[in-house]
């Protein structure tokens, strides 16, 4: 089931990264590995729905999913995980909405990491949902629960990745 959702994720990754290579060079081996493993840290969490019976909460799953790839040594492939939740995370999120992670900016800061990022918002990991891809106008709409300004950032992303599809 995840590998369904890592392969859709990998494939738009890759496709986004493919239509920018031409005004910025882009590892695409890199954005191919880690857009695969960028969930891998759901295993240590308590969603079964998704048949992961750890102990952690499942938006922990990326900081347990960096802890798993930096051990492994692949520091780069661990900050995607961590910072691939939602658009990502600040500290002052994180703070007032006394959230269950470290508290520390969680914000893609490579253009490699925004590229996974924005590609993982167009997919659930849900087993009826996963094969369909989400619309822009949803993915919008969901971001926004969490503050206008994550609308903007994924308008932004938008724009910038696939401006075939802004409005």
């Amino acid at each position: 089931m995840q590998l369904d959702h890592g392969r859709l994720v990998t494939r738009r990754a890759l496709k986004v990264a493919r239509s920018l290579q031409n005004s910025q060079p882009l590892d695409l081996q890199f954005i191919a590995e880690a857009a695969m493993l960028h969930d891998i840290g759901i295993i240590l969490t308590d969603t079964p729905s998704l048949g992961c019976f750890g102990t952690g909460p499942y938006l922990c799953h990326g900081v347990k999913g960096r802890q798993l790839l930096e051990a492994e040594g692949l520091p780069r492939h661990a900050l995607v995980c961590e910072r691939h939740i939602g658009i990502g995370l600040t500290v002052e999120e994180i703070r007032s909405q006394s959230l269950p992670l470290p508290e520390r900016d969680m914000l893609p800061q490579t253009l490699e990491e925004q590229i996974i990022c924005y590609a993982d918002l167009f997919y659930s990991k849900d087993r009826k949902k996963r094969h369909k891809e989400k619309s822009a106008i949803k993915v919008r709409k969901n971001l926004e629960k969490f503050g206008a300004g994550k609308g903007q950032v994924f308008d932004r992303w938008q724009r910038k990745f696939e401006p075939e599809l802004s409005g």
